[in-house]
């Protein structure tokens, strides 16, 4: 189930690479910050309020499975707002 999970990570890891290397900027660093931050948004929403949200649909596999999902969107959202940090603030040291 975490399939979904990894594959998110890895391409968060390569986006911020080659963003940080499109914009001149530490392309190691950006790539840890992305999956870090990736992974602690993971992480908040599954220890959280992923077992309320299972709880809700115990008889039918197919919802647990996307409810199982969720973490991975919310690290892909926290992801999302990292990197629009990262770039608003490349674009502050330029101007």
């Amino acid at each position: 189930m975490l399939i979904l999970a990894k594959a998110a990570g890895i391409a968060i890891l390569v986006w911020f690479y080659l963003t940080a290397k499109e914009k001149g900027q530490p392309a190691f660093q950006w790539a840890i910050i992305g999956v870090i931050g990736y992974w602690v948004a993971w992480w908040a929403f599954k220890l959280t309020a992923l077992a309320p949200l299972a709880a809700l649909f115990t008889k039918s596999p197919t919802m647990i499975f996307l409810v199982t999902q969720i973490p991975a969107l919310c690290g892909v959202a926290a992801a999302y707002f990292i990197r629009k940090k990262l770039l608003a603030d490349v674009a502050a040291k330029s101007e």
